[in-house]
């Protein structure tokens, strides 16, 4: 599959990698400088390669939406809606806005989300929130002593929604949690918010969310 991604910071390279490297997948990382990108595309091979954000979007069968959030309407704008109409869109993006000490903090909430927002700037593309509730070094192989974590996702489009759990569990996820339509990003966004703070409470960015199911 050929997949392109908008955002070339960490979150957008660590996709990058895995999307090479266990599905074997043909990427394009787009960036407003993509000769920077030259040291991450000879490290992930012959799979991998760089170019605009247009670019990118016109080479993606998938997409994956990983900017800053403060970036990421322009982004959509510099890639074309057009370019990613009929695709499905993986958003990764939190809105967060960021004080001048402490954690960030959430640019919206309670009646709208990043997530509907970007629908609403894609409306002919399927989005499906995803891998915005952890770190990078764990989007991919979220290899943890206490076992796998759980990847919620939302999204209106339920084909679009199987096609992401489908990278989820390539990328060593077994347990996917569909909350519904995109509105659900209101929860999800905040979830990342738990996740965030206790990583600065705690120090340490070595921590995933768990759903513990009982006895059925």
């Amino acid at each position: 599959m050929r997949v392109g991604i908008l955002g070339s910071g960490d979150v957008g390279r660590a996709l990058g990698r895995g999307f090479a490297a266990k599905r074997d997948d043909e990427v394009m990382i787009g960036s407003r400088s993509p000769e920077k990108l030259e040291d991450w595309s000879a490290e992930v091979g012959e799979n991998a390669v760089t170019g605009s954000f247009e670019e990118a979007a016109s080479h993606a069968e998938l997409a994956v939406l990983a900017t800053g959030w403060s970036g990421t309407e322009a982004a959509i704008g510099l890639a074309g809606a057009a370019n990613l109409a009929g695709k499905v869109v993986i958003d990764v993006t939190n809105p967060l806005d960021f004080p001048e000490e402490g954690p960030p903090r959430l640019a919206l909430g309670h009646t709208d989300s990043g997530g509907e927002q970007v629908q609403r700037w894609l409306p002919e593309s399927q989005v499906v929130k995803a891998f915005n509730i952890v770190g990078n070094p764990y989007m991919v192989d979220p290899d943890l002593p206490d076992g796998p974590p759980t990847m919620f996702i939302a999204g209106n489009d339920s084909d679009a929604k199987g096609t992401v759990t489908g990278v989820l569990e390539d990328f060593g996820w077994p347990d996917v949690s569909d909350l519904g339509g995109i509105e659900m990003s209101r929860y999800l966004e905040p979830l990342a918010m738990v996740w965030i703070v206790h990583g600065f409470e705690a120090g340490s960015w070595d921590h995933a969310l768990r759903l513990l199911r009982g006895r059925s």
